[in-house]
């Protein structure tokens, strides 16, 4: 199994010294930099450069300036997406969301996590697990998703929350670390 088979299945991999991904990685992140310096203005343009990023989009979204990501072709985004700014998702796994997701500024869902033992972390070794977020989703400012968490349908999380376990549907979510507080 080469390195990204092996990111892509969850396991253990080398980030930093795999060519494949490395030329990955700097390809999307060329892509992020030439998105983020067009003109706010030019809508379609950033529109088109964006279905080029991400993995796969549907007709109506729109991923305000600056936005991040790791390689792009992991990032799956449901209809009427919206982002606002500062969005930065590490999708060394597979980031899915659903339809009528809305982010406020300054969000991340990151896929990478680092060993806890620290020779294996200080060799450059890491692992990403998948995030998930269904339907009818809004996240508040300042949330961080961490690997390997699904958000249900019909969810609201709260502003400055790290959601670090699963949020079942139909919740309010609120913390550090984010939990249940309401349900809808």
């Amino acid at each position: 199994m080469d390195e990204k088979e092996k990111m892509l299945a969850g396991e253990i991999y080398d980030a930093n010294y795999d060519e494949q991904l490395m030329k990955e990685r700097l390809l999307a992140k060329d892509k992020c930099f030439e998105y983020n310096n067009i003109k706010p203005s030019q809508i379609e343009e950033r529109k088109e450069l964006m279905k080029k990023i991400l993995g796969k989009t549907e007709k109506n979204f729109l991923i305000e300036q600056p936005f991040i990501c790791d390689y792009g072709y992991n990032i799956k985004i449901g209809e009427n997406f919206y982002s606002n700014h500062n969005l930065v998702i590490l999708d060394a796994n597979k980031v899915e969301f659903g339809d009528n997701v809305f982010i406020a500024p300054n969000c991340g869902f990151y896929t990478a996590g680092h060993p806890l033992d620290y020779e294996t972390r200080n060799k450059g070794l890491e692992y990403a697990k998948p995030i998930k977020v269904g339907n009818n989703v809004w996240i508040g400012g300042n949330v961080v998703v961490l690997p390997g968490v699904t958000i249900g349908d019909n969810v609201v999380i709260g502003a400055g929350s790290v959601v670090t376990k699963d949020i079942p549907s139909n919740s309010v979510a609120v913390g550090n670390p984010c939990r249940v507080i309401k349900k809808i």
